[in-house]
């Protein structure tokens, strides 16, 4: 698979289908990859290939991407290795699909490039509902794994990088003020978990102004129509 390289990152990405560009973020936390897609219980980057050119990724040090470590480091940093990845692939404005935390991305990618963004969709999206403990542990098991293999990093940079990503409110990565000036469509399935709490979903699809929200469809009776409502919300443009 090809890589794109910025600032000192190496991120691995594949592009699959040709027409109207698809950008997914994949789940996984913070080993967010694009082989985590297989884990759906649908084939939904296959289905949404046969009418967009869709581009999956590996966020930093996840997959076979890597980058340095930084205590900068935070949602901007991914922000702009998504916009640039899009960027030199010379896609102006495409649309999002995010899982788990992909959903905390896209509503970075919103708050800094929302003309950039068609429509999205966020699938089980992560938020605050005290839980920060929960994801403190979450990035602390993944940077246990990676502190052999950068020494740049201080502990000071390791816990900076972690307030930095989960120290703030809502959906981390940005507010309740945030998803109110979303103006694009935005399709929200509801999490039930302490990862994706239920009444994270809800208010983020009563917050935008354009948001609809599936209430079921992990279930084996609903997966059929839980395709077929992404793939009719994420149709081309006509």
């Amino acid at each position: 698979m090809p890589f794109y390289e910025r600032d000192g990152a190496r991120i691995r990405y594949a592009v699959q289908g040709e027409g109207d560009p698809l950008l997914l973020i994949a789940p996984g936390g913070m080993r967010s990859h694009l082989e985590a897609w297989e884990r759906l219980p649908f084939d939904l980057v296959g289905a949404l290939a046969a009418e967009h050119r869709v581009v999956t990724m590996d966020q930093r040090n996840a997959g076979e991407s890597t980058a340095p470590i930084r205590g900068t480091d935070g949602w901007d940093t991914y922000t702009a290795d998504q916009l640039g990845l899009m960027e030199h692939l010379g896609c102006a404005r495409f649309g999002v699909v995010g899982m788990c935390i992909g959903g905390a991305y896209i509503a970075n990618l919103f708050r800094h490039a929302p003309e950039r963004i068609a429509r999205a969709a966020m699938l089980q999206p992560i938020g605050l509902e005290d839980n920060r403990d929960t994801f403190y542990a979450l990035f602390d098991g993944w940077a246990d794994e990676l502190r052999e293999a950068h020494p740049e990093a201080s502990e000071a940079d390791w816990a900076a990088f972690r307030a930095h990503m989960f120290g703030g409110d809502f959906l981390f990565a940005a507010s309740r003020e945030d998803v109110a000036a979303i103006e694009a469509p935005l399709l929200v399935l509801r999490g039930d978990d302490v990862y994706h709490p239920a009444s994270i979903s809800r208010e983020v699809a009563e917050l935008a102004p354009r948001g609809e929200l599936l209430e079921r469809w992990k279930e084996p009776e609903h997966h059929e129509a839980a395709q077929a409502a992404l793939l009719r919300f994420l149709a081309p443009e006509r």
